[in-house]
């Protein structure tokens, strides 16, 4: 039986040779709280020990969080520092890679005043707005992966014992991420493949829309011309593959920006800005959002639409069958990175650049003449489930399944 030492040490050594495929000499920035603090020394380690010049830490701290949130002036959510701005630039234009740590608990900020929230989350936005740029045109490498907090933890498993719940979490991220497997780096190569397999069948079919149908969704997404499906890998300005979310199971592209119509309801609770939204339903006319209601959260909600003009539209169109390993674990995670992989999903708010054929090049003017929506967010949600049906839609209006009850119909 492998140990948990040597499955976090598989987790790094996954995280550093796939996730960013660090690189001889290449610096790496790593975002984390300080609950995860023994796993990114392990990170800090493996990185060093594959070639890394320099290793920096942003750390975070979610007490100190909560607290900014209660007593700090109004104002102080208005900014965003000027030198965290220029650090993550800075690295980015050296050819640095990003590893960002999930830990947050899910109900951090819970009684806040939504409007703070909202504040925050748009100065963070717009000063990092350049950087979102280089992330989502794949100039650098960067992953995202997950390390327990025991609120978190107790979040995901409130019937375990306190003593047990953090070592509950753990099982299930390294089940998601493969590192409970003997070869977790070949099983991530063949991960890769399989996804690749449905990401080549659907840039072959070329769809002009797709028509999504369930008990709680009636929605038509178009596509743009040009639209790029993608999926597991990705390959830096350089030439470098990389892993930008770990665990992932989804293939993805981008919506024409004024092609959305109809409505879709939630099926998982969405985590975000230290609040959960659940059980909510997104109204769309050309594209736009004019309508959201949800039965938890939905002030937050709201303000997160009105985050900018482009927040008021899809930026990402995913699809993920039902039966998944994630979405067969039966665990909600109240975690995106999670359950985004459990289940179709959409995201309110910017579009990836390399969705487009020669999108990585264009410029944002030219994104937007494309259809590719521009935004300072971007929030997935999650709508999948097993009664969901899509039909592809092609140029001449003919029609084929491409998922029945959940899961591919191909």
């Amino acid at each position: 039986m492998t140990s948990f030492n040597e499955k976090l040490s598989r987790y790094a050594e996954l995280a550093i040779k796939v996730g960013v495929n660090i690189q001889p000499g290449q610096q790496l920035y790593i975002a984390a709280t300080i609950d995860s603090a023994p796993f990114v020394r392990l990170l800090t380690e493996k990185a060093y020990q594959t070639g890394a010049k320099q290793v920096y830490i942003d750390w975070a701290d979610d007490t100190v969080t909560r607290l900014r949130f209660e007593l700090a002036p109004e104002e102080a959510f208005t900014e965003f520092p000027a030198w965290k701005v220029q650090e993550r630039e800075q690295l980015a234009e050296q050819g640095a890679a990003f590893i960002s740590i999930v830990s947050q608990s899910p109900d951090l900020l819970t009684g806040i005043d939504a409007t703070r929230i909202a504040a925050s989350q748009k100065a963070t936005g717009q000063a990092l707005s350049k950087y979102r740029q280089y992330v989502q045109s794949d100039k650098i490498s960067w992953t995202v992966l997950a390390a327990p907090s025991q609120k978190w933890a107790a979040k995901v498993f409130p019937d375990a014992p306190a003593n047990q719940q953090v070592d509950m979490l753990w099982d299930a991220i390294f089940k998601a991420v493969r590192v409970d497997l003997d070869q977790p780096i070949e099983a991530w190569a063949e991960h890769d493949r399989l996804l690749h397999t449905k990401v080549d069948y659907l840039n072959d079919k070329k769809y002009a829309k797709l028509h999504y149908t369930s008990p709680k969704t009636d929605l038509e997404v178009a596509l743009p011309a040009g639209h790029l499906w993608c999926g597991a890998g990705s390959v830096n300005e350089k030439g470098d593959t990389f892993m930008a979310n770990m665990p992932t199971e989804e293939v993805f592209t981008v919506p024409h920006k004024t092609g959305v119509n109809g409505y879709v309801s939630s099926t998982k609770p969405l985590s975000y800005g230290g609040n959960i939204i659940d059980d909510f339903k997104v109204t769309f006319k050309d594209g736009k959002i004019i309508d959201v209601t949800a039965a938890q959260g939905e002030e937050v909600l709201k303000q997160l639409v009105a985050t900018d003009e482009g927040s008021h539209f899809l930026g990402e169109v995913a699809l993920v069958p039902h039966q998944s390993p994630i979405s067969d674990s039966n665990i909600l995670f109240y975690n995106t990175l999670f359950d985004e992989n459990a289940s179709n999903h959409f995201a309110i708010g910017s579009a990836y650049a390399f969705c487009l054929e020669g999108g990585k090049t264009m410029s944002p003017e030219d994104l937007l003449k494309n259809g590719l929506n521009q935004s300072i967010t971007h929030v997935d949600f999650m709508v999948g489930s097993s009664e969901m049906n899509i039909d592809g839609i092609l140029e001449d209006g003919s029609r084929e399944p491409i998922f029945r009850n959940g899961n591919w119909a191909f």
